[in-house]
């Protein structure tokens, strides 16, 4: 799942709760904040951080990994992007930081990510 196909699920889920908060005449509590945000909103929380082209391209291997878990990429083009990656991750563990990034920008246009 795309981080923009998150954000829309996320701001559909807190409009339906608010809807939901306009009939209060029941006594059952309504859903809790942390029941209500999707598992990807907390793996989206969890991506590595920093610059450079190794945090890059890792955060790039979390969102691929994650929409594999999610069926929202097929496991096959998953299998051949994270090839890709490691390619892209290998270049820049050796210092070629310009290809590293090269890599993972013709990877991520190849695979219709952003």
């Amino acid at each position: 799942m795309s981080i923009r196909h998150s954000g829309l699920v996320l701001a559909a889920l807190i409009a339906a709760g608010s809807l939901g908060a306009c009939n209060s005449d029941s006594s059952v509590p309504g859903p809790t904040a942390a029941a209500a945000l999707p598992a990807e909103a907390a793996a989206v929380a969890a991506l590595p951080s920093g610059s450079g082209c190794g945090p890059t391209i890792a955060h790039t291997q979390a969102i691929v990994s994650s929409d594999i878990a999610t069926e929202n990429l097929n496991a096959s083009v998953g299998k051949r992007f994270t090839a890709d990656l490691d390619a892209a991750a290998s270049a820049c563990a050796a210092g070629r930081s310009a290809e590293g990034m090269h890599l993972l920008a013709a990877a991520k246009s190849r695979y219709g990510y952003r």
